[in-house]
């Protein structure tokens, strides 16, 4: 779909809001009913006042593969995927069937779920881990996973690497502030008090100096918390680091935590652990294992999840609970609906093995190829950049240095409605493929790519 619009860039932003208002009239209608009522960081979160009139988000009906139609019933090929969680694309047969053969059950809280025991297995079977407790979401996980830590070792304060997301909990929610030539963490939004950042010690992902740092703070620090590949950083990689990192933390009784959610599943069946060869003390899931439902999943060495139960025992001896135990509650974990769906995805993934991610790795690689050697040819300021199935657009360091923020952000929010003009859904910069992707859908996509840089280009927007 190629807009026939005037040359002049004030002329072009009227005319595509124009258009862009008049295909999704129904979601901007939806957005503005809501909003005295809904608080919806979803709204604004890609504000910026010259495109004021298109600021809000695309409202779905249905959902069906690789495609999402919305409510003015436009077809959108879909590569937000739930942020990561629809690695089968939208409502597989095998989870649904499992969905609804739980409802006719019922949705019994307050006693065990049947199946929960044998999700429990899978999850250990494929992650490698001993045990594991579930949670609601991935910010519950992370939380969990820091107590433990705390628990076990009997130490407060944790390290994390800039440029790491781990959840929207004040214990994390740090950025780092340079001083004297050295990072400190400082609350990264309002309404996180200061002192939550005594705890926490921000280094630089990546850099072997951070190791040091590690090792002069040994003896305070409870666990470093990881995001092996950061979905902000996608092209750093770094298992040397990884693996140094492991012999330190194990050396200093310090546990490693692995933040999942993005890689668990999607890399590999064993996730960052079996990628980058790297045995970790903790490490927490969601998104992809819970097929749609919300969930969350601790996993671990029995050492620290044991602080959760109080470890193993049996009946018909003289065993009992004797771990150190920490609180830890919820009243929707092991949900009997999230449950019944992240036992037909485990056992979807342990029937295909590896080759499922590989397949779905290679064409990412094959997709993510194609834009790249076209955005060189054109000259053009882009770049994709990608983790296994996850990929992500960054804009070239010499047109940030030599252009105004302002003008960076403009060019990079025109891209994105472009493409949801177009029919491309993207999670802000970048997206996810998953097994439901076509070649016909990929090439749409590089279609679409291609069509909304060209455009942006003829208006001045893109050089």
């Amino acid at each position: 779909m190629t807009l026939k619009l005037k040359k002049s860039k004030t002329q072009y932003l009227e005319e595509f809001i124009q258009h862009y208002n008049q295909r999704t009239q129904t979601s901007k209608q939806i957005s503005q009913k809501n909003r005295p009522c809904l608080a919806d960081n979803k709204a604004s979160s890609l504000f910026s006042f010259p495109l004021k009139e298109i600021s809000y988000p695309i409202v779905g009906k249905r959902s069906c593969g690789s495609k999402i139609w919305d409510m003015d019933g436009n077809e959108y090929l879909d590569l937000i995927m739930g942020y990561g969680v629809n690695l089968f694309g939208h409502n597989p047969p095998f989870i649904k069937q499992a969905i609804e053969e739980q409802l006719e059950k019922g949705i019994h809280l307050g006693v065990q779920s049947e199946v929960v025991g044998e999700v429990a297995e899978l999850m250990c079977e494929l992650t490698q881990m001993e045990r594991v407790a579930f949670s609601n979401t991935g910010t519950e996980a992370v939380m969990t996973a820091i107590r433990l830590a705390r628990t076990v070792t009997n130490r407060n304060k944790i390290a994390v690497f800039s440029g790491s997301y781990h959840g929207h909990f004040d214990g994390t929610l740090v950025k780092a502030k340079g001083t004297n030539g050295s990072l400190s963490a400082v609350p990264m939004t309002p309404g996180i008090p200061p002192n939550i950042a005594n705890d926490i010690l921000i280094l630089e992902y990546g850099n072997f100096q951070s190791l040091d740092s590690i090792k002069n703070h040994a003896r305070e620090l409870a666990a470093v918390l990881v995001e092996p590949v950061q979905t902000s950083n996608l092209s750093l990689q770094p298992q040397e680091f990884l693996q140094q990192l492991r012999q330190l933390t194990q050396e200093a009784g310090i546990a490693l935590i692995f933040d999942e959610m993005v890689s668990g599943f999607r890399i590999h069946p064993g996730g960052a652990q079996a990628w980058f060869n790297v045995s970790v003390d903790i490490a927490t899931y969601g998104k992809i294992v819970g097929g749609g439902m919300p969930i969350g999943v601790i996993a671990g060495k029995g050492v620290y999840l044991d602080a959760i139960d109080g470890g193993m025992w049996n009946y018909g001896d003289s065993s009992y609970p004797q771990a150190q135990k920490t609180f830890f509650a919820g009243t929707y974990c092991k949900h009997p609906l999230a449950m019944a769906a992240a036992r037909a995805v485990l056992k979807h993934i342990k029937h295909h093995g590896f080759s499922l991610q590989q397949q779905l790795n290679q064409r990412t690689s094959e997709f993510v190829a194609s834009l790249n050697s076209y955005f060189i040819e054109g000259g053009l300021p882009f770049q994709l950049e990608k983790f296994g199935s996850l990929f992500g657009f960054i804009t070239s360091d010499s047109f940030v240095r030599a252009n105004d923020s302002n003008v960076t952000m403009m060019m990079q929010l025109l891209f994105y409605y472009n493409l949801i003009y177009r029919g491309i859904l993207l999670r802000g910069k970048g997206g996810f493929l998953s097994t439901t992707h076509t070649d016909d859908d990929i090439n749409s996509i590089i279609k679409a790519v291609k069509d909304s840089a060209n455009e942006l280009q003829a208006v001045g927007f893109v050089p």
